[in-house]
């Protein structure tokens, strides 16, 4: 992507189409139909956990596509309906108080419209790096435990009964009030779905590696289980008219595509949606931006940030003009894109063509597929992000990061999504500020022999009487500054011929008002002492916007290049003793 011309940066299309051939569109169309077999039963799925009728999911899956190959810079990044986005949408809205359907709908659409305008709003005002302040290790407990909320939230189509709620209790107890009104057969359904796809997926693949099959061609068919699902038990309603029996079926789904609409746009709507909004934003975001840029790297593509919220900001919109749901880059349609060989975001364009075809033509087909299969279809597709490993690496590892983790999982599963994000970005926040209020600090000495300084606490080194040397390991800035100067003057306490205190600065990469401002006192409460504060080490950047300052004036001692020259300057003819 071409930085130096502003309309292919903002329009990457005009930069990968100029490039465009016959083999890339090859690669492309056959991508295009294995994601189109697999998103097509999806997007209808994804969008009733949303609480949307489901034709929604297809319009949504259409234009989000669509959009995002213009704007967006993956060339394999599959972006429509998302299991957690969908939960998310639902636990929005199920907060307001909405009269019917068509209320819920114009809801949707509002929310999905802020989201899309703050997406657009971060990337042109290049905020990409927002992305950065969710820890993976949150992200993770907050994807196992939405995907277990879905699952759960799809069992009431698997028995045949009406449920609610937002959060693993409110959903039990939903279904425990419900569970005598349960249909076995519509359970039937549901299950043998589930164990028909998990067989394409295991069983049947190893069966076509067996008798000599191409690995590529066994890929796609293994995939198509979702499909061959919904055709199989389609018929089998159909044909028993199970319908009568209690099996709840999808019912007629309009065929045709959606006109442009503008939302109805109500300031009362838009300040209840407008915290939902920046949620779901963000996630989607950071949930688009790991996958895609995983797989760029093994292509070694580029990913730009900045772009990439553009891209997706723009199809929300536009999914928004089009009477869809939120959208974002799915995980595994992603991975099925890749490794279909998707090989530009003209694939995008194709699978939002074929899913449009199927809007067009064949949505009459879909009118017995049981919601059993469909609820099968969603709880396979999220069974891959259920993961618990990170709580016990985070245990393991950090167990500050284990607190923000369990916040974020017990939060989400036992009072919402919503709750549980909110908390897991706060505790991640809390937690940093907490870290580095408290840097880590060493004195150091020099190892005999070599100009290198090592912690007097760790290695045998070289130390003087006369000279205190303390490396910082953290940025200084307003949260630590106290915990510094305290730790210093009880360091200077200790050492009654102290005549030097140098502060060895090579991992110290900003210092903000507040730390020059203790700074500034030290040096101040240290000459008072009879005592020269130097520094060694400063990194050019802090150099530039220190000697804007008076502190180097008023410093009492020097700035060194380097920690060695600094010892060798000030040691004098004192003899070393050796600490350990």
């Amino acid at each position: 992507m071409n930085k130096q011309n502003p309309i292919s940066y903002y329009l990457p299309i005009l930069d990968w189409g100029r490039r465009y051939n016959k083999s890339k569109m090859m690669d492309d169309s056959v991508a295009a139909v294995i994601v189109a077999i697999m998103l097509i039963p999806q997007a209808l799925a994804l969008a009733l956990v949303a609480g949307m009728p489901p034709e929604t999911g297809l319009y949504a899956s259409i234009f989000g596509l669509s959009v995002y190959a213009v704007f967006g810079t993956s060339s394999t990044l599959s972006v429509g309906p998302v299991a957690v986005l969908s939960l998310m949408t639902a636990a929005a809205l199920a907060k307001l108080s909405l009269n019917g359907s068509a209320e819920y709908i114009v809801a949707a659409l509002t929310l999905t419209l802020l989201t899309g305008i703050f997406l657009l709003a971060l990337g042109m005002f290049r905020l990409g790096f927002m992305a950065n302040f969710l820890s993976h290790p949150v992200i993770s407990a907050f994807i196992t435990a939405s995907a277990i909320i879905i699952g759960f939230s799809q069992l009431q189509h698997f028995l045949g009964i009406s449920a609610s709620g937002q959060n693993i209790g409110g959903i039990l107890s939903s279904l425990l009030q419900s569970m005598p009104d349960a249909n076995f057969i519509t359970l039937a359904l549901g299950l043998g779905s589930i164990a028909f796809i998990l067989w394409c997926k295991l069983g049947l693949k190893k069966i076509l590696l067996h008798i000599g099959m191409k690995q590529s061609l066994v890929s796609v068919i293994s995939k198509t289980g979702p499909v061959f699902a919904a055709i199989i038990s389609s018929a089998l309603v159909y044909a028993y008219r199970l319908d009568l029996q209690g099996v709840q079926i999808l019912g007629e789904v309009p065929q045709g595509l959606p006109g442009l609409a503008l939302p109805t746009i109500s300031l009362e709507l838009i300040r209840s949606l407008v915290g939902s909004a920046v949620l779901l934003s963000i996630i989607g975001f950071v949930g688009s931006i790991s996958i895609a840029q995983t797989l760029a790297a093994k292509r070694r593509e580029r990913i730009d940030l900045d772009q990439e919220l553009v891209g997706l900001g723009a199809a929300n919109i536009a999914v928004a003009f089009t009477g869809g749901l939120p959208v974002g880059g799915g995980f595994s349609r992603t991975m099925v894109n890749y490794n279909a060989g998707a090989a530009t975001p003209a694939a995008g364009l194709m699978t939002a063509l074929l899913v449009a075809l199927v809007a067009l033509f064949f949505t009459p087909l879909l009118f017995w597929l049981p919601k059993a299969c469909l609820a099968s279809i969603i709880i396979v597709a999220v069974l891959p992000l259920i993961d618990f490993s990170t709580l016990g690496k985070s245990w393991s590892y950090s167990k500050a990061d284990f607190s923000a983790v369990s916040i974020t999982l017990v939060l989400t599963l036992l009072v919402g999504v919503e709750v549980g994000i909110a908390a897991g970005v706060l505790a991640s926040i809390l937690i940093h500020l907490y870290k580095t209020s408290q840097p880590h600090v060493a004195v150091v000495g020099r190892v005999a022999g070599t100009e290198h300084f090592r912690n007097i606490k760790r290695h045998k080194v070289e130390t003087f009487e006369t000279l205190l040397s303390i490396r910082i390991d953290e940025s200084l800035y307003f949260a630590n500054t106290r915990y510094m100067e305290e730790l210093i003057f009880s360091l200077v306490a200790e050492k009654p011929k102290l005549q030097h205190v140098i502060l060895m600065c090579p991992a110290v990469n900003a210092i903000d008002m507040s730390a020059l401002g203790t700074l500034e006192k030290i040096n101040e409460a240290l000459e008072e002492l009879g005592i020269k504060l130097h520094l060694s080490e400063v990194k050019g950047p802090i150099m530039d916007k220190l000697i804007d300052t008076d502190f180097f004036k008023n410093l009492s001692g020097n700035n060194y290049l380097s920690q060695n020259q600094a010892i060798e300057d000030l040691k004098d003819y004192e003899i070393p003793f050796s600490g350990l």
